[in-house]
């Protein structure tokens, strides 16, 4: 592919949103030795993605301008690093292509084989892409602090999920019925339906005084949140936790780290936890396998071609996406 250029879309300076996205011809990467170059048909957008646009992660992230954003892709690989030994040419997978690098808005990209995993037929690439951040949060959120065994052992957790219909929330919720739980979730009163098919047992709407406050409606204490959102003090939580309950923080903030703290210093056994996933290959593949097997579905909210990829960031930016957002080249 040397010398051949491709659609990409890029930010030249932190913030602007969608606005700052600009559309541009640029070569097509070169695969190092590790790696595997992808022709790409579907990206998932994150949060974070315009987040560190907006300089949250300044200035450690983007390493420099102009920035090719998003690292969670699905395609097929054309061509394959001289040390690469678990991929060839026209392999379906779906692959991480991490923070620091990004460049999941474009036509093509490179993946590390240590990130990339075989895609199977029976699982499409947006419903793969839509897996990596989301899902490794969720699976990770629900296995390692939550301690929810997903072969359905162990004893029964009762579990909160909050922002229940968005990209982590839908994922966690099932992740979550695969194991000895009874899920309790949160979401707007249109998403009602739309959490109930994904089998929480019970939903509130974080509109109303009983939801606003977290009451489970069959009187559950929580063993575990999966807080997918901001907003919520450790008060509204507390009186709704059981005595050694964990409430694993996704996007903490400060007064979330000040919790966390005085939680640590005072030995309470009511925890709030900072967390952020560990790119993992293992638990990528696990997660590919449960869509295949049709246990762990990627609900998608929208789709966008390229050319219209400020779309896809303004959707995202806008925080009601019910599911998760895709653009395909």
């Amino acid at each position: 592919m040397a010398g051949k250029v491709m659609h990409a879309v890029q930010y030249n300076s932190y913030g602007r949103g969608a606005a700052g996205l600009k559309h541009v011809e640029v070569p097509v990467p070169t695969p190092k030795t590790d790696e595997v170059l992808l022709k790409l048909e579907a990206a998932s957008i994150n949060p974070i993605d315009w987040k560190i646009q907006n300089g949250m992660l300044r200035p450690l992230l983007p390493p420099k301008f102009p920035f090719i954003p998003t690292t969670d892709v699905g395609g097929e690989v054309v061509e394959v690093g001289s040390n690469v030994k678990s991929f060839k040419a026209g392999d379906k997978v779906v692959a991480m292509l991490g923070t620091r690098n990004g460049g999941g808005l474009a036509e093509y990209a490179v993946a590390k084989e240590s990130m990339t995993v075989t895609r199977p037929t029976e699982v499409s690439a947006a419903e793969g892409a839509g897996l990596l951040v989301a899902g490794l949060t969720a699976l990770q959120a629900l296995v390692n602090p939550a301690g929810v065994k997903l072969d359905g052992t162990g004893p029964r957790k009762n579990i909160l999920v909050t922002a229940a219909s968005g990209g982590v929330g839908h994922y966690a919720v099932q992740l979550a019925k695969l194991g000895n739980t009874h899920v309790t979730a949160t979401c707007g009163a249109r998403n009602f339906d739309f959490v109930k098919s994904l089998g929480a047992d019970e939903v509130l709407d974080y509109k109303t005084p009983e939801g606003a406050a977290l009451k489970s409606p069959s009187g559950q204490k929580y063993d575990a949140v999966v807080h997918c959102t901001t907003g919520i003090p450790w008060s509204t939580f507390e009186p709704n936790l059981s005595a050694s309950a964990k409430v694993i923080d996704l996007t903490p903030g400060a007064g979330a780290m000040w919790t966390f703290a005085v939680k640590k210093l005072t030995f309470s056994k009511k925890q709030l936890v900072p967390f952020l996933y560990t790119p993992n290959k293992e638990n990528l593949e696990l997660l590919v396998r449960l869509v295949k097997e049709g246990k762990l579905k990627t609900v998608i909210d929208s789709k966008h071609p390229l050319s219209k990829a400020e779309d896809a960031w303004s959707r995202s930016i806008d925080g009601h996406a019910t599911g998760k957002i895709f653009v395909e080249p």
